[in-house]
């Protein structure tokens, strides 16, 4: 217990010390008027400091992407913006979560509502506008967190921004994969998330992350976000280091 503590201490000053060095850079990059590199930055250094070694497998496309991944951690997104450069689509109650909320603005993540149906046009048309102005964008479509080994049912409602979607859009599937950390890593159930990042930060050693990067495709070819939704999930099971489970587009 003793060691947890001391680990999760270490690794809690770490993050201080990463965020306010990144802060201050982004500032004077932002006083120059210039695209500032350092959210990103900042992400993969924490990725790094919880323990994470990236391994990244094939090439993530750098623009004009929306990236649908399998959701295991709230380190996936970590390792996302490492690897990619890529903003979020992330739920509204993250925005009002006091930093944490914040700090997503810096990396110019999109809030929506699911439930807020009366809302789903204009939450549709800041994801186009992102992606007209040539954003990668990364959705989770399961929704929620899952074990690392059984894919959820993805939700289609979101890509409904790529039906039809901007010109010159591609669809990049990314499978997530914490290998024999993934049952310590999964954030499952109804585990708190405060309770679940002290789990992580004390977290005796490292463990390996991998991205598989697969092959992007012309959503246009699909026939709509079902359509879409179906592609990306079976793309994602396939590149399962063993048989994944899959269920039903909804």
């Amino acid at each position: 217990m003793m060691g947890g503590n001391l680990r999760l201490a270490a690794r809690l000053l770490a993050l201080v010390a990463a965020l306010a060095g990144a802060l201050l850079l982004h500032g004077l990059w932002r006083l120059c008027r210039l695209p500032s590199p350092w959210p990103r930055l900042f992400l993969g250094a924490s990725a790094r400091i919880v323990g994470a070694r990236l391994h990244v497998i094939g090439t993530p496309l750098r623009r004009n992407v929306v990236f649908l991944s399998n959701h295991l951690s709230w380190i996936d997104i970590l390792l996302l913006a490492a690897a990619t450069g890529t903003t979020f689509v992330a739920k509204g109650e993250l925005a009002r979560v006091p930093l944490i909320g914040w700090l997503c603005t810096l990396n110019r993540t999109i809030f929506v509502a699911r439930e807020d149906r009366l809302g789903i046009a204009g939450q549709i048309e800041r994801l186009r506008l992102a992606l007209r102005q040539g954003w990668a964008v990364t959705i989770f479509p399961e929704g929620t967190t899952g074990d690392g080994r059984t894919l959820l049912p993805f939700k289609a409602s979101l890509l409904a921004a790529l039906d039809p979607p901007p010109a010159g859009t591609r669809v990049q599937p990314i499978r997530i994969d914490y290998g024999a950390a993934t049952d310590e890593l999964a954030w499952v159930g109804d585990e708190p998330g405060q309770s679940h990042a002290l789990r992580v930060l004390r977290r005796c050693g490292r463990f390996d992350a991998t991205l598989h990067c697969i092959a992007a495709f012309d959503p246009t070819i699909c026939g709509g976000r079902k359509a879409i939704a179906a592609a990306a999930q079976a793309a994602i099971a396939a590149a399962a280091p063993r048989k994944a489970s899959t269920m039903d587009i909804v």
